[in-house]
């Protein structure tokens, strides 16, 4: 699971190995290491000791957390055709122009991105 700092809590660390999942959260430029009294303090002190071993650029890159600007360029699009979506009724939503658009675009796929330099 990935998440932004905000998501940097011992509460979103334990719901996410109680499901058996790996947090990809970056910790807080200011963040210490928590007491190890619990599964999820020993995997958030991890992420924060690579973190300063690697610097966050490094880290970001190798656990794969820049994934996660792809998903938000998916909402960015959907924002741009209007505020939110205006129809709760999953009926009602696929008249809707902007949700068409925006399963046709998924519908063309993912862009592939190749590093040139």
């Amino acid at each position: 699971m990935t998440g932004d700092g905000a998501f940097d809590t011992r509460r979103c660390h334990a719901a996410i190995l109680a499901r058996g999942g790996t947090a990809i959260i970056p910790i807080r430029k200011n963040g210490r290491f928590w007491k190890e009294d619990c599964p999820a303090a020993s995997a958030r002190n991890d992420i924060l000791r690579v973190t300063r071993l690697l610097g966050r650029t490094i880290w970001k890159r190798w656990s794969g957390y820049h994934v996660r600007s792809r998903i938000e360029a998916k909402m960015r699009g959907l924002k741009s055709f209007g505020e939110r979506i205006a129809s709760r009724a999953p009926d009602r939503q696929t008249a809707e122009i902007r949700i068409a658009l925006m399963n046709r675009f998924n519908a063309l796929g993912q862009a592939e991105i190749e590093r040139v330099a």
